[in-house]
C-alpha cells in the first residue's frame, strides 16, 4: 500500500537548511533578451505551423508496473520531463503533463498511457513555474491531499489546484517526508510564469530513499554549478535535459546533448537518463536529433553503457 505523509496545515512550510546556507551558491537566472540575430530564422513559419499538421506519435497502454522490491526503484518517462519515480514504499510524480496542447504548441509524442493508469500519488515535485513543467490541467486531476514540493516563490501556484501542502525550498534546502529526502539544488534558468514574474524560484530536485538517489535537473542550460551537486550529493541517476536547445530567440536556456554529458561527469553519476526531448518542438533542432547526439557524445566519452534512453510509458527498474 502506498504511503500517506502525516497532513500538515494549509500553508505550512517546511525549510530544513542543508549545506552551507546563505554562503552557498544560487541558481543563476538567464537573460531575458534575445540574441541579436534570432530574427533570421522564423519559429513560426518553419517549426510552430509545420508541427500542426504532424500527427501525433506514439499510443497509449495500460502500463505494467512490476512489484518493486525493496532498495529498487522503478522509473517511468511520461515525456518531457515527466517522470514517474517508485519505490516499495512510495510513488513521486516529477513534473506531470498530459496536456496535448502549451497554449499554441502541440504535443507530438503520446505519453504512453492515460493519466487514469497512475498508481495513486504519494508526493509530487515541480521544478519551476513554466507551462511545459506546471501544468494546472495535469496537477488538478493529481492532487489529492498528497504533498507537493516546489521552489520558493511557486506554491501560491499549486494551492488553488488541491495541493493544501505544499512545501518551497530554498536552494540546497531539504525536506524529509516519509522515507525520503528531497533537497532542491540551483540551475540556469528562469522561474517566471509570465513575464514580469520575476520573483519566483527555479531549481532542480535531488531525491534520496534507502540508499538510492535521483537528480532530476529541471531545466537548466549548462553551468558549472553542476560539479558542486556532485560534490554535495552522491547521485545514482541523473534525469538531464537534452533538447530545445536551439531556441527560437537564440538564448542558451537549455543544454544540449554534449553539454548534458558534461553535466553527467561533473556530477560523477552511474546512470543518466535523457529528458526534455521529443514531446513539444520548443527549439528548431529537429525531434530525432538530441537523442542521436546524446549517443555519439557519450560514445566518445567511452560512457555509452551507462546512458538510459527511455520509452514513454515504459518502467524501468533499477
Amino acid at each position: 500500500m502506498p504511503i500517506r505523509f502525516q497532513k500538515r496545515s494549509r500553508r505550512n512550510v517546511i525549510r530544513q537548511l542543508s549545506g552551507d546556507g546563505a554562503t552557498a551558491k544560487r541558481s543563476t537566472r538567464v537573460r531575458l533578451r534575445p540574441r541579436a540575430d534570432w530574427h533570421k530564422r522564423n519559429f513560426l513559419t518553419s517549426v510552430l505551423i509545420p508541427s500542426l499538421f504532424i500527427k501525433r506519435s506514439g499510443g497509449y497502454a495500460p502500463p505494467q508496473f512490476p512489484k518493486i522490491r525493496e532498495g529498487e526503484i522503478c522509473i517511468t518517462w511520461i515525456g518531457h520531463a515527466s517522470f514517474l519515480i517508485q519505490t516499495h514504499e512510495v510513488n513521486v510524480l516529477i513534473d506531470p503533463i498530459w496536456s496535448k496542447w502549451l497554449k499554441v504548441i502541440k504535443r507530438l509524442k503520446q505519453p504512453g498511457f492515460e493519466i487514469h493508469h497512475l498508481p495513486s500519488i504519494d508526493l509530487v515535485l515541480v521544478t519551476h513555474a513554466h507551462f511545459d513543467h506546471l501544468d494546472r490541467r495535469t496537477l488538478r486531476r493529481v492532487a489529492a491531499d498528497q504533498p507537493i514540493v516546489v521552489p520558493m516563490g511557486v506554491g501560491n501556484l499549486v494551492h488553488k489546484l488541491g495541493f493544501h501542502i505544499v512545501h518551497e525550498l530554498d536552494y540546497w534546502q531539504t525536506v524529509e517526508l516519509g522515507p525520503l529526502k528531497i533537497s532542491l539544488t540551483p540551475c540556469h534558468h528562469w522561474g517566471a510564469r509570465f513575464l514580469a514574474d520575476s520573483h519566483r524560484d527555479f531549481g532542480g530536485f535531488v531525491i534520496a530513499a534507502n540508499g538510492r538517489t535521483i537528480f532530476h535537473c529541471g531545466d537548466s542550460a549548462y553551468f558549472p554549478v553542476f560539479k558542486e551537486i556532485g560534490d554535495r550529493y552522491n547521485i545514482e541517476v541523473a534525469l538531464l535535459p537534452i533538447g530545445a536547445y536551439e531556441a527560437p530567440t537564440g538564448r542558451e536556456v537549455h543544454m544540449n546533448p554534449e553539454e548534458a554529458v558534461k553535466a553527467f561527469l561533473e556530477l560523477r553519476a552511474q546512470t543518466l537518463i535523457p529528458m526534455h526531448y521529443g514531446t513539444f518542438r520548443l527549439g528548431f533542432e529537429p525531434l530525432h536529433e538530441p537523442p542521436q547526439r546524446l549517443l555519439a557524445s557519450a560514445r566518445a566519452h567511452g560512457i555509452e553503457e551507462k546512458v538510459l534512453v527511455m520509452v514513454e510509458g515504459k518502467p524501468v527498474v533499477l
